[in-house]
């Protein structure tokens, strides 16, 4: 998107199953992103928003879930998001110690559209999430601020930049510059086409695990770069799935706890320090926050049918990751710390793909 080159222009095809339009989260129709980034010598960090549907979310609530592969995170809102199973504000990513600003912000830009929130009805569940930017960051200095959180949400696009931006900006992958990735796939079913859209901060592992596509680039890599070059897995990932399908919040917790597949075909171990999160949501039913005079009917698909979106997930997942290694930019960052871009380093060492 955007005339950056992805992981499928330099001939790396994931998996079995068709991209959408856009190859990317934003397949799901209603679902945009935004980006906010700061970067500047030792500011190098940012905001993403992503909008699960162009109305409003507070009074039309969206079937969701989430799911923990490592809890070493601090994420804010999946409590009650786990216990009700429904979305009811944006998804917005940031760095760890701007949780509390952006989720203050968020509050905020809810207020101002659902005067009833803390008058007639009752509060409102942000939900936030973050990964450890530190390393090319000055995490310490909280740069991210309330009219930053605004302007991503208020400037969201169906097309938007991979990378080192928004929240991504500072984030490290595989020992390398990391950030945004995202992908989609769809899926044909008897009664329909619909569609998985994956979003990635990605933040984690050890360059020489790094595979694509089941080729040990990583290590090629590493043993073609300096012996002293430092490898190293503190970090994270958030995994924001979107889709149409319609699905119970039990079915949709079943499909996002696949996204794990993807992840681990890249290489990740899941290590102790590297909270891997995964947060999703379905387009396809809205639940109106206002009690009606009816039964709700939610429709579903057969669980016969939901291995195809254990696929899917799975594919996007790992083709979200690479995108958010491919398109990001070498960056140099807190009190010098730099980190490559991979697709430097693969023409630098002639190292290919596939």
């Amino acid at each position: 998107m955007l005339n950056q080159k992805r992981i499928r222009d330099y001939g790396v095809k994931i998996g079995h199953l068709e991209p959408g339009y856009h190859n990317a989260i934003t397949d799901v129709a209603g679902v945009t992103v935004g980006h906010v980034t700061l970067s500047d010598k030792m500011m190098q960090t940012g905001v993403t928003a992503i909008l699960p549907h162009q109305g409003n979310v507070f009074k039309e609530k969206l079937i969701a879930s989430s799911h923990v592969i490592n809890g070493f995170g601090k994420t804010m809102g999946t409590i009650q998001l786990a216990e009700l199973g429904t979305l009811e504000t944006p998804i917005l990513l940031t760095n760890t110690l701007n949780v509390g600003t952006v989720a203050d912000a968020l509050i905020d830009y809810m207020l101002e559209r659902n005067p009833e929130i803390g008058r007639t009805t009752g509060t409102v569940n942000p939900i936030v999430g973050e990964c450890n930017d530190m390393f090319l960051n000055d995490i310490r200095a909280k740069f991210v601020k309330s009219e930053h959180v605004l302007q991503a949400v208020e400037n969201t696009s169906t097309e938007f930049e991979e990378g080192a931006v928004g929240a991504g900006t500072g984030m490290l992958c595989y020992s390398l510059k990391g950030g945004i990735g995202s992908a989609s796939r769809i899926m044909e079913l008897n009664h329909g086409k619909y569609t998985i859209g994956v979003l990635v901060l990605s933040n984690f592992g050890i360059l020489s695990d790094l595979r694509i596509n089941g080729k040990a680039v990583g290590q090629e890599l590493k043993e073609a770069m300096d012996e002293s070059y430092k490898e190293e897995d503190k970090g994270s990932i958030m995994i924001i799935v979107a889709t149409d399908l319609p699905v119970s919040e039990r079915q949709l917790n079943r499909i996002i706890k696949r996204s794990v597949t993807g992840l681990s075909r890249t290489g990740s171990i899941i290590t102790n320090g590297s909270g891997e999160i995964v947060i999703g949501f379905s387009t396809a039913t809205k639940i109106p926050h206002e009690k009606p005079e009816y039964c709700l009917s939610l429709p579903m698909i057969h669980e016969e049918e939901i291995d195809l979106a254990f696929r899917a997930v799975g594919e996007a997942t790992e083709e979200a990751i690479l995108n958010s290694l491919i398109t990001a930019e070498a960056i140099v960052g807190r009190e010098g710390n730099k980190r490559p871009a991979l697709k430097d380093l693969i023409e630098e060492f002639k190292i290919s793909l596939f």
